[in-house]
């Protein structure tokens, strides 16, 4: 989990670089952010005491899994002869793969990049960080996720695409911004129960991040050219 919104900008800013194939940047995007959904069986497995081992950077974190979900939609997008289903599936699989990359490259614990095999990869295996940057990178979630929600309201005002949705992505942003605030206080002052609160606090905003990707389509898959913008893709429907 190298930062929720880190991931999500990411993902965007690939878009500089993608063909224009319907929905292949949306996945992109949603794929960078849909690993860490693992957070949830986390969560689960607390509230029920049951083991949290083997639930985080494991199975959404997997080259296997990334493989499995690509051939999914390829066959489904074959079946019911839509092609732009198979770009999403493609974008899922790439977007989860920067995901996995990224985690290796700038986060401090391993990733079960062939789970279900017992193999974890540790770029940084040994090296601990300070306690007081440990407790940090907690509250820096809500400040990422703040950056992601108002680049996005940037872009689409840039863009002029997606603006009957800017007005709420800006208070998110807000949003966001304030979580950051109070969560650094807490996280320095707070002796029990900080994480309970952030970890559903977290879940929430992973989820919004979600559902604002599928809002902001149309901003998300209109790459600048030499040109200007390409026209926006249509709807989901």
């Amino acid at each position: 989990m190298a930062q929720a919104g880190i991931h999500g900008i990411v993902g965007v800013v690939t878009r500089k670089w993608t063909p224009a194939s319907e929905w292949l940047v949306l996945g992109i995007v949603l794929g960078n952010l849909l690993p860490d959904a693992d957070n949830l069986a986390v969560a689960v497995a607390t509230v029920t005491g049951s083991p949290t081992a083997g639930l985080h950077r494991t199975f959404t974190h997997s080259l296997f899994t990334v493989t499995a979900v690509i051939t999914v939609f390829q066959l489904i997008a074959i079946i019911a002869k839509r092609p732009r289903l198979g770009n999403l599936g493609l974008g899922l699989g790439i977007g989860m793969t920067m995901h996995i990359a990224l985690d290796l490259l700038i986060w401090f614990d391993g990733v079960a990049v062939l789970w279900p095999l017992p193999m974890w990869i540790n770029f940084w295996e040994g090296v601990t960080p300070p306690d007081w940057f440990a407790q940090l990178m907690s509250p820096l979630e809500m400040l990422f996720l703040a950056l992601y929600f108002g680049g996005l309201a940037a872009l689409a005002q840039r863009q002029s695409t997606d603006l009957g949705r800017v007005k709420w992505l800006k208070v998110w942003t807000a949003v966001q911004a304030i979580l950051f605030l109070v969560f650094l206080v807490l996280v320095y002052t707070l002796n029990s129960g900080f994480m309970t609160i952030f970890g559903a606090v977290y879940l929430l905003s992973l989820g919004l991040a979600l559902v604002v990707t599928v809002q902001m389509r149309q901003t998300i898959e209109s790459p600048a050219d030499p040109k200007g913008f390409r026209k926006p893709f249509g709807s989901l429907s």
